[in-house]
């Protein structure tokens, strides 16, 4: 039997690391082709590219700053150059807000994370959408947070940039579906990666610590959110869109 993502390719931002590196994984499990997106860590992205191959698929690392356009249509491009068009783009890449309150943030800080979150992958969708248009079936999955449902205070140019994705994608799942292609958000809580730590450090508190205290007794993996978007490209969810899914055991 043919694994179900057999003659796919992805692309995934932000694929070297934590979530991002999860959902490259899962995604190659399945049988996807995957170029693996990364800013700075190489050595994470090639990483992640030497497992992929080993399994047996093509995978190929493509460096690129999601908040830079010239970066992210050239990204596109060695993407789709090295392994096709791409039939499952997964907008993972993202960075956090320093915690400060609206009157105090610093208006590149602002610009920065909303590009990130929402620009960037507004431009590669852009990117990818012509090729994409000619697939049998196209699969765009945007990872955003369960922020976007109870914003807390200082937390501003996040919460804006998470929330402008998910406008992204409901208007991308009216605007693509006539052409084959799905478009979901996956919503995480709180994740033991970097900086889920990282942001659990500036509580004062270690992650590793709160697993007792976490739905289910653990704090979510990114094994989790992978689960959840492979799921979403498969054949199983082949009259799924627009949907949003929350991975964060019922509420934090």
């Amino acid at each position: 039997m043919a694994a179900p993502l057999e003659g796919r390719v992805a692309l995934v931002t932000g694929g070297g690391r934590g979530i991002g590196r999860a959902i490259s994984l899962a995604l190659a499990a399945d049988g996807a082709d995957v170029a693996v997106n990364y800013r700075r860590d190489k050595d994470a992205a090639d990483e992640t590219v030497a497992e992929i191959t080993a399994m047996g698929r093509r995978s190929i690392a493509v460096a690129g700053s999601i908040d830079v356009l010239d970066d992210v249509r050239s990204l596109a491009a060695a993407a789709v150059d090295a392994l096709g068009p791409v039939d499952i783009l997964v907008n993972n890449a993202g960075i956090a807000s320093r915690g400060h309150l609206v009157a105090d943030t610093d208006p590149a800080e602002l610009e920065r994370v909303v590009k990130t979150h929402a620009l960037g992958p507004h431009w590669l969708c852009g990117a990818v959408l012509p090729g994409m248009r000619t697939r049998p079936r196209g699969d765009i999955v945007f990872i955003s947070s369960n922020a976007t449902r109870n914003p807390a205070a200082n937390t501003a140019p996040y919460t804006m940039g998470k929330a402008a994705m998910e406008a992204l994608a409901v208007v991308l799942a009216k605007e693509e579906r006539r052409n084959g292609i799905h478009v979901n958000v996956v919503a995480p809580g709180l994740v033991k990666t970097e900086m889920g730590r990282r942001l659990v450090q500036s509580w004062g508190q270690d992650i590793e610590t709160l697993d007792p205290g976490a739905p289910y007794g653990r704090v979510c993996r990114p094994e989790d959110v992978a689960d959840v978007v492979r799921w979403l490209v498969s054949p199983g969810a082949g009259y799924v869109n627009g949907e949003r899914i929350y991975v964060d055991a019922g509420g934090q």
